[in-house]
């Protein structure tokens, strides 16, 4: 296991911290599970391009009627 030196602001380390009293853990596996839980979220350029994407797609298709939509597949479907 790497060992790192990382700077964070007096008011930040107080709040991770008293999280860490709080959850009886560490400051180690407190800090490891934060980066873990941000590695695996998207992309935000990625998520608001893929955003942009589907709104323009939507834009495109023009109005239409929910109910319309149902009651034709349901009765395409039988």
């Amino acid at each position: 296991m790497s060992k790192v030196l990382v700077s964070l602001p007096d008011d930040l380390l107080a709040e991770v911290d008293a999280e860490v009293r709080r959850r009886s853990t560490s400051r180690s596996a407190f800090l490891a599970a934060a980066a873990r839980r941000e590695l695996g979220r998207r992309d935000p350029i990625a998520l608001e391009a893929a955003i942009t994407r589907s709104q323009q797609r939507f834009a495109e298709t023009g109005a239409f009627e929910s109910a319309d939509l149902v009651r034709g597949d349901r009765d395409r479907l039988g």
